[in-house]
């Protein structure tokens, strides 16, 4: 086996093809994505298959982390699963918004919160099999409540803190069931370990 970019490859066998983009035809327009119909063929059999893809925009997750080495949280319902989730605060970015800035603005928004510094701890594709979007994961530290919350209309958010390794077991136990809250805590485990140890986050 070798690594390339990223990628697991059999050395001994040939990797798959990359199908040729053909177009896209718009089949549905709403607030939160775009839905199309893409069509690809592939370069070898030659064959032709239609595919919906999902356009979001963008989103990103924010790990804010208080003085008191506390995660900020929210409890919502969550219309997908009929239930409530608890998560770390995001949204989806404005247009060509910067994930750092949309993240500050995001957690300042949704709890209140907002910190000293901030910087991106990384990047995911949420479901590369039908989604374009990524989703950017943002740590901002010795965050504070000090502002006033701006909900959506649509928005009834329960704020919370917890302390890290707490969290941490919620989302090994299945307290936590989202996601991409679980990618951001993987890429936040490395940092954490730095600050309990003394060293910068």
């Amino acid at each position: 086996m070798t690594m390339n970019h990223g990628t697991i490859m059999n050395s001994s066998k040939p990797g798959p093809s990359r199908w040729q983009k053909l177009g896209e035809t718009p089949l549905a327009h709403t607030r939160v994505f775009d839905v199309r119909s893409a069509r690809y063929r592939h370069p070898v059999r030659g064959s032709e298959c239609e595919f919906v893809v999902v356009h979001p925009p963008d989103w990103v997750n924010v790990v804010a982390l208080t003085p008191d080495r506390r995660i900020v949280l929210v409890r919502q319902f969550r219309f997908g699963i009929d239930g409530f989730s608890l998560e770390i605060p995001g949204g989806g970015l404005e247009p060509g918004e910067d994930p750092v800035t949309a993240g500050q603005r995001e957690l300042r928004e949704e709890t209140g919160y907002s910190g000293a510094a901030a910087k991106l701890l990384g990047s995911v594709h949420p479901n590369p099999a039908i989604q374009s979007n990524r989703c950017h994961f943002v740590f901002v530290e010795q965050a504070v409540d000090a502002h006033a919350m701006e909900w959506d209309a649509d928005e009834e958010i329960e704020v919370v803190t917890l302390p890290v390794d707490e969290v941490f077991a919620l989302a090994r136990n299945g307290g936590i069931t989202h996601g991409l809250v679980l990618d951001a805590l993987l890429m936040f485990e490395p940092h954490w370990r730095l600050i309990r140890a003394g060293g910068a986050g």
